[in-house]
């Protein structure tokens, strides 16, 4: 899963639907006038017509996880959009040091620009800096460099954001019910990600002086650990009001511990999005009701501002020359009111 800082205090907020891989980035038009010498008229935004050839590298780590596997699916379906578009793309490795090799590969075949998700930001911030004083820009997608002097640009996920919300859906459901309790399945503990994810709940859950947080297990992202560390929370806690899972992955485990212990007194919120997890909220069948989004789709948009940066090109849609130096993902909250909205973006 995605390892990044609490983005939600760095760079621009866009709309998942926004960068989604169903919307390029895009120019406005408009039939109005523009005055000589405006911004509207000096700035090149990219567009979906062919343009100047680029060569786009792209290494990620190894797709051991759905979400990593849409990552690189998304990568792979907006770049096969452009004509003009070639997309060099590495096997994947969640070993350091092949990592760097790979990167290293592309740099020496002189790609135009780089896309790099690494699997350890702090780890593979001397390649990317290795990249830009080659001349090749980076985007660095969602695990964030140690320098950004490593990146041109950086697009990812909100983590903090995704407990921040995760905190307020479940506060508004709770907000009339005295003595409220809940309880959350945290991913790895070790990671910043985690941490993030559990201080925007933490925070969030303040707003709600009736709710009390029980319990907290933390998982591996795994359906196997999601099962054991549900089992547990469950045999301890024989009452509470609302879990929230920090992944739908493991989500998948903790639902079937949920469904052996034949509880249905609380309701679930999920975290990042999978088609299985949208599924569930849909069918309105079992405790899970609403997820909250970590967008895969973020590599779709990467793969548009590599091009626009190997075309020299803005973005769409904003006055400036120059693509952006961070874009930070919002974190929807996915219930079954707007589920079919969100369901093209379900990664499996």
């Amino acid at each position: 899963m995605p390892r990044i800082p609490v983005t939600s205090r760095r760079g621009l907020l866009f709309g998942a639907a926004a960068v989604s891989a169903g919307a390029a980035l895009t120019a406005c038009t408009s039939n109005e006038p523009k005055k000589a010498g405006t911004a509207a008229t000096t700035a090149a935004a990219a567009d979906d017509k062919p343009g100047t050839p680029v060569t786009i590298g792209f290494a990620g780590p190894q797709a051991d996880h759905g979400w990593l596997n849409a990552i690189n699916q998304n990568a792979k379906d907006r770049a096969a959009k452009y004509s003009e578009v070639t997309l060099e793309i590495t096997e994947g490795s969640n070993d350091t040091a092949a990592q760097i090799g790979q990167i290293q590969t592309l740099i020496n075949k002189k790609v135009d620009v780089l896309v790099i998700l690494p699997a350890d930001g702090k780890a593979l911030t001397q390649v990317g800096l290795q990249a830009m004083k080659a001349g090749i820009p980076v985007i660095n997608l969602d695990r964030v460099f140690a320098s950004p002097q490593a990146y041109r640009c950086w697009i990812g996920g909100d983590n903090y954001g995704m407990g921040l919300n995760a905190g307020r859906y479940i506060g508004e459901q709770l907000k009339d019910k005295p003595d409220a309790k809940v309880v959350e399945l945290a991913g790895i503990d070790n990671l910043e990600l985690t941490r993030q994810r559990t201080q925007g709940f933490d925070d969030a859950l303040e707003n709600y002086p009736n709710i009390k947080k029980v319990a907290r297990q933390a998982a591996e992202f795994t359906v196997e650990t999601g099962q054991a560390k549900m089992a547990q929370l469950l045999q301890a806690q024989k009452q509470f009001d609302a879990l929230w899972n920090h992944d739908d992955d493991q989500g998948v485990g903790a639902l079937r511990a949920i469904a052996q212990a034949g509880r249905d007194d609380f309701f679930m919120v999920g975290g990042a999005g999978s088609k299985s997890a949208m599924d569930a909220i849909k069918a309105d069948n079992g405790v899970l009701k609403a997820t909250v989004l970590y967008p895969p789709t973020m590599a779709a948009s990467a793969i548009d501002l590599a091009r626009a940066l190997g075309q020299k090109k803005g973005v769409g849609g904003m006055s400036e020359l120059e693509i952006p130096a961070s874009i930070t993902l919002y974190s929807a909250v996915v219930t079954k009111e707007n589920v079919d909205e969100y369901l093209p973006t379900g990664f499996i």
